[in-house]
């Protein structure tokens, strides 16, 4: 069997080609008690085989021992030819139980079972070198019936015979297994067909005229479904008296906006009018800060855009003034130190949506913002700095974390593609520097890609999210599995960037 399995390995550097002999550390994830699950890896050749090594299933082993010294050793000796070998020494330091396909909510249920089949499923390896004992039916599930809806990836026990290097030396012409062949179908995919494929599940619905499905409606508008869309628009275009009343109901107001746009439908624009003019007192005046923000950094994107577009298709100064003053209204409250944003006061956390918020919320203010408005190059200096200080935390695969900078904490995919959209927008509009945010986009795309499967499935989706009280409440939240609206309008709009539409 093992003479008959090619063998491939995931980075971060994938799009890049040939890599000589680089070695990685990943942050797997967490267990129970947050004590972090590491991988190392030695990469030859983008295009080589991989190999998985995986040992303490059932605990710490001696088998790590002698993992983490063949790791050493062949790093040091590969060459560009050799096969690129991933090795989790450790993958169950506190003996949790475990269960493979795993059940539960991730991460608060068979929370190292999750941690271990989502990550590897999304690394694809070709082989997996599993150590002899209790498996908890890692073997049987990942040989017979697939990982992580990626597909199933051979695996063999360990032994003194295929931990050398010389075995390593010897499976240079494996295979590639249905997990990486699955993978490379999903890598292979255009931005504008990752795009048409999610908008035949998402963007069909617009019950609640609330930015969850707005994204994706949104997405359909840019893909150029104008009649679909208008039919979805038109009771509340007929309806123009239907009360905003949360922050998720003012950002869904951008549809509209992107109606009005396409269409030149001045109903739609009367809409969004309506939903800016709430940033001012009966007199007119502006609010200290736009309405409805509840002290959330989602507030950059709730409602900064919207009043962009409202001085766009107005000429109008008073609402370019009034996005300005909200975004120092909330840059001002939730900033840190390291130029990440807190989610809100009650908490010193992160978040990685909420970060994702103040990013794609600054891009898109600052598409619709005139260069010559006094607040411009300030709003674009807020951009400039919170990219900047996102960019570290982009681990070795492309994506961020559901905390931004605390290890092990999931891989979250709706923040990915909206920090990805940001980035994107900065640099079609000669924001960002090219050398230095390039690949930081292409490596999201690519992850992005991996995570999405061809029925519009995502990985690692974080569940809805109001302010957290802790640390623990945000890393708790439900890892999503499964068809997701808000990760659906993300990602499609994520494409929709890339494709340049």
């Amino acid at each position: 069997m093992i003479d008959e399995l090619k063998y491939y390995f995931i980075i971060c550097v994938l799009f890049m080609g040939s890599v000589q002999s680089s070695e990685l550390n990943w942050e797997v994830g967490l267990t129970s008690n947050r004590n972090l699950i590491t991988a190392k890896g030695s990469v030859t050749n983008s295009n080589a085989e991989t190999i998985l090594y995986l040992a303490g299933l059932d605990g710490p082993s001696q088998a790590t021992l002698a993992l983490d010294t063949l790791f050493e050793e062949y790093s040091l000796n590969s060459t560009e030819s050799a096969a690129n070998i991933i090795v989790i020494s450790n993958a169950n330091p506190d003996r949790e139980p475990l269960q493979f396909p795993p059940s539960g909510q991730a991460y608060s249920e068979n929370t190292v079972s999750h941690v271990l089949w989502r990550w590897i499923g999304t690394h694809a390896p070709d082989l997996i070198v599993l150590e002899e004992g209790e498996d908890f039916g890692f073997m049987e599930a990942v040989s017979n019936s697939g990982i992580a809806g990626f597909g199933v990836i051979p695996t063999t026990r360990l032994s003194p015979t295929n931990s050398t290097i010389d075995f390593l030396n010897s499976n240079r012409k494996l295979a590639r297994s249905d997990a990486r062949s699955e993978l490379d179908r999903r890598v292979a995919r255009t931005p504008r067909g990752l795009a048409e494929q999610l908008a035949i599940v998402y963007g069909q619905d617009f019950t609640a005229p609330v930015y969850v499905p707005g994204m994706s409606v949104i997405g359909r508008l840019r893909l150029g479904y104008e009649d679909a869309v208008s039919e979805l628009l038109d009771p509340y275009i007929k309806d123009q008296d239907f009360e905003i009343s949360n922050a998720s109901l003012l950002a869904g107001q951008l549809v509209f906006a992107e109606h009005y746009e396409k269409t030149g439908n001045n109903d739609s624009l009367r809409l969004v009018l309506r939903a800016a003019d709430l940033a001012f007192d009966k007199n007119g005046d502006p609010l200290q800060a736009a309405p409805m923000h509840n002290e959330m950094s989602d507030s950059f994107f709730m409602a900064t855009p919207l009043l962009a577009k409202a001085g766009k298709f107005t000429n109008d100064k008073k609402y370019f003034d009034m996005a300005s003053r909200h975004v120092t209204y909330m840059r001002d409250m939730l900033l840190r130190s390291n130029n990440l944003y807190r989610h809100s006061p009650e908490a010193d956390v992160a978040w990685s949506r909420g970060n994702g918020f103040a990013a794609l919320g600054l891009a898109l203010t600052l598409s619709d913002f005139p260069k010559q408005h006094p607040a411009r190059d300030l709003i674009l200096s807020y951009l400039a700095e919170h990219l900047e200080a996102l960019l570290p935390h982009q681990d070795y695969d492309g994506m961020w974390h559901e905390v931004i900078d605390y290890p092990g904490s999931f891989a979250e995919i709706t923040s990915t593609a909206m920090i990805g959209i940001a980035i994107k927008r900065g640099l079609d509009s000669g924001w960002l520097p090219e050398d230095r945010y390039r690949p930081a986009v292409e490596r999201a795309w690519k992850a992005v890609k991996i995570r999405t499967s061809f029925d519009s499935v995502f990985i690692n989706a974080c569940t809805s999210t109001g302010k957290m009280p802790s640390l623990d409440a945000y890393l708790d939240r439900l890892a999503i599995f499964d068809r997701d609206d808000r990760a659906g309008g993300m990602v499609m709009n994520f494409a929709i960037e890339m494709a340049n539409l």
